[in-house]
């Protein structure tokens, strides 16, 4: 017998290919774990606060240097995390590692990155001296914040309507009739 007659009719064709084989790095990195208003949150929160950092690295004097240091901490930073968080969601380590723990991490990770970018624009308005590159900072630091602080909300209303939709629904025992009866 044949080998292509006993494995004839059990072999499929592949449905995406038409799409043809993914190469390199992109057939590691998919971005089919996170729902849509997730991935345009991830992007922005990546792409402004790496543009505030950007426009503070082109602050040349300050006379209270604090806050601006303080928003270039604050900004590298937020950076440096939001590209993490994306690389882990977006590549085979998601696998690697708990999906709950990834999540959570997610979470915490942003609110508390929203609520120190809000602090540092806030401090770094109050200590700037003006500039056209100060303002710009200031601006998408208050922008990646905003875009932190929603992303965190969304993730936050989601697991309430998973947990709301989870909760079986409970009736009342009547205390007085026996449990055995």
């Amino acid at each position: 017998m044949e080998n292509g007659a006993v494995y004839g009719s059990t072999t499929e064709e592949d449905p995406n290919s038409d799409r043809g084989s993914r190469r390199g790095l992109a057939k590691y990195f998919s971005l089919h774990r996170l729902s849509r208003p997730q991935r345009v949150f991830k992007s922005l929160e990546l792409l402004l606060s790496l543009l505030a950092f950007i426009c503070e690295e082109v602050v040349s004097q300050c006379t209270l240097c604090g806050g601006l240091y303080f928003f270039e901490f604050v900004s590298c930073s937020a950076f440096l995390l939001s590209l993490l968080v994306l690389i882990v969601y977006c590549t085979p380590v998601y696998e690697k590692v708990d999906s709950s723990k990834v999540k959570s991490s997610d979470f915490y990770i942003t609110v508390v990155t929203g609520c120190l970018f809000l602090l540092a624009s806030i401090i770094f308005v109050c200590t700037y001296d003006k500039t056209s590159a100060e303002y710009a900072a200031s601006v998408f630091g208050f922008l990646a914040s905003i875009v932190f602080l929603v992303d965190f909300c969304y993730v936050f209303y989601k697991s309430r309507q998973t947990s709301q939709q989870r909760k079986p629904e409970t009736t009342p025992v009547d205390t007085l009739e026996p449990l055995n009866a």
